[in-house]
């Protein structure tokens, strides 16, 4: 990349507030005349990045450069970037050619100028005839013209934009979307957007940036994020995706769903625990069971506008979401084939929960910062450091916070076909991994149950 081409440059950025850390070492570069989007859920830091950038907040480690200068400690008015709030944040006591030229006259820029140029992008943003209008007369949909133009109109390197169309109606979003689609390509200037909307993201972007928990968890084009999710949080929050444990059998081969199919990865190894991805409009449903690669039965058939939503449960005891143009009777036998270059393969990022530890008797051991019974181990007594061990489907979720060893809350949940997979986030801020059959919701507070036959302990430092 050539040096030139970057516009903003990210390294090793963090910032907590209260102790606890909202941003987590985040290395980004932004491209001159880019269309970048930071997307993830609420809490993932994505506005507190853009905040950053915009001056508004100090990084706690890391740099923030704009073409090759360190901007870190400039104040936000120094520096060659404007945001456009969620919430516009215009004035309510000027009219509209006020707000836009609000900070030119600030910079006392010559009146004839001023006026030029408040013409020109209130003429951009579909909003000619508006000068003189109060702006507590105009729709959400104007106001947020105006705080486009009223950024725009001071010229700036980089529009930094904070979720500005989430208070808008449906309508008027996707409306939006299309003209500030349009405005980044007549000016040619760098847009950075914040937004929750996978939708949103897909359609604005030359490029897409997934957070989560603080981290950037891929970074790509749209196409590249939808068919190629990195990891299992991208898959599941980018768009409607089946989710499935499987095994990497060798180069191009893979099985899950109790059958083996043809794939277009190489390089995960042989017999290897992976997960593969398979987008609901990729698995081809027929009535005709001979070219079938398996059968199922349909769980249900909803009609959502283009297409038909279908649950269909395999002959191997999976549930499959399945798109498709044409309806199919529940309770129907159905044929389904699946392309290999519509199997996405990802690695695992682990396939049981492994903490440090120490042995704080000869039948006990401390673990994710509580005491649990772990049994008399050979070769193994107090102070001893260790390795503590157990798989996903051996942790115990009880409905009562108080109960178990230890407690927590659902901070994710991922349904794989035929268990879901969550999360477990305890008090002490340490997450666990399970696998259960049954149904929790997001946020459900949980004691953690773990037998002291299902711990596998080994030791990893010296004996006291």
């Amino acid at each position: 990349m050539n040096p030139n081409e970057i516009i903003i440059n990210i390294e090793h950025l963090s910032k907590s507030f209260n102790g606890k850390k909202v941003l987590d070492d985040i290395n980004l570069y932004v491209k001159r005349g880019e269309f970048i989007t930071l997307l993830g859920p609420s809490g993932c830091g994505k506005t507190t990045l853009l905040r950053q950038i915009a001056g508004f907040l100090q990084p706690d480690e890391g740099v923030i450069t704009m073409d090759g200068k360190d901007i870190s400690q400039v104040p936000p008015h120094k520096r060659k970037l404007n945001t456009v709030f969620q919430r516009y944040a215009l004035f309510p006591h000027l009219d509209v050619y006020d707000n836009v030229a609000f900070g030119l006259k600030l910079a006392k820029v010559p009146e004839d100028e001023i006026a030029a140029r408040v013409k020109k992008y209130l003429k951009l943003v579909s909003m000619s005839d508006y000068e003189d209008r109060d702006v507590n007369t105009l729709s959400g949909g104007q106001q947020q013209r105006i705080a486009i133009a009223r950024a725009l109109v001071n010229q700036p390197s980089v529009l930094l934009l904070d979720e500005p169309l989430s208070a808008l109606d449906l309508k008027m979003r996707k409306d939006m979307q299309i003209e500030l689609k349009e405005m980044h390509q007549k000016l040619g200037i760098t847009f950075i957007y914040v937004t929750h909307d996978q939708e949103e993201a897909l359609t604005l972007s030359d490029t897409v940036v997934v957070m989560n928990e603080g981290r950037i968890q891929q970074i790509g084009t749209p196409t590249d994020i939808y068919n190629e999710p990195r990891n299992e949080f991208v898959a599941d929050f980018i768009g409607e995706s089946n989710i499935l444990n499987a095994t990497m059998l060798c180069d191009r081969k893979v099985s899950f769903i109790g059958h083996d199919f043809d794939c277009v990865d190489e390089g995960f190894g042989e017999n290897a625990p992976v997960d593969v991805v398979v987008r609901p409009e990729d698995i081809y449903i027929m009535k005709n069971l001979n070219g079938a690669q398996f059968t199922g039965t349909v769980k249900s058939c909803i009609f959502k506008g283009v297409h038909y939503e279908m649950f269909v449960n395999t002959d191997s005891g999976n549930e499959l979401m399945i798109q498709d143009y044409n309806a199919f009777e529940v309770g129907s036998t159905v044929g389904m084939l699946i392309r290999p270059e519509d199997i996405q393969v990802m690695r695992k990022a682990c396939t049981c929960n492994v903490f440090d530890g120490v042995m704080t008797s000869d039948e006990t051991v401390e673990v994710f910062g509580v005491e649990l019974e772990c049994g008399a181990r050979e070769g193994l007594s107090k102070g001893d450091e260790v390795s503590v061990e157990f798989d996903f489907d051996k942790v115990e979720l009880l409905d009562n916070k108080e109960d178990g060893a230890e407690h927590g809350f659902v901070s994710f949940i991922l349904y794989k076909g035929d268990r879901y997979h969550l999360t477990v986030t305890t008090d002490g801020g340490y997450k666990i991994l399970v696998d259960t059959n049954e149904v929790w919701d997001k946020l459900d507070l949980v004691g953690i149950s773990i037998r002291p036959e299902d711990l596998r302990i080994s030791r990893t430092g010296k004996e006291e």
